[in-house]
């Protein structure tokens, strides 16, 4: 975890913002596809802009993860040489 003053993050607060995040997409989607009829292009592109921006952040997550993994790997490997 890292603190800074007035700064709380966390890899579950990360992941919790995400999902948030996603649910709030998935709602959007699920409004838009009930009333289609009625939806105007804006919508259909915000939602296309969102969906990139979440996909982003999920890949941004996702290499983050690789990123500790490989530190974690490097970390262990260096205390077998010795």
């Amino acid at each position: 975890m890292t603190k800074l003053p007035g700064v709380t993050l966390s890899f579950s607060s990360l992941i919790s913002a995400y999902k948030k995040l996603q649910s709030g997409l998935v709602s959007q989607v699920r409004r838009l596809a009930a009333n289609s009829s009625s939806a105007n292009p804006g919508s259909f592109i915000l939602v296309q802009f969102q969906m990139s921006q979440v996909t982003q952040i999920g890949e941004s997550i996702s290499n983050l993860i690789a990123q500790v993994n490989s530190v974690i790997n490097h970390a262990v490997q260096n205390q077998r040489v010795q």
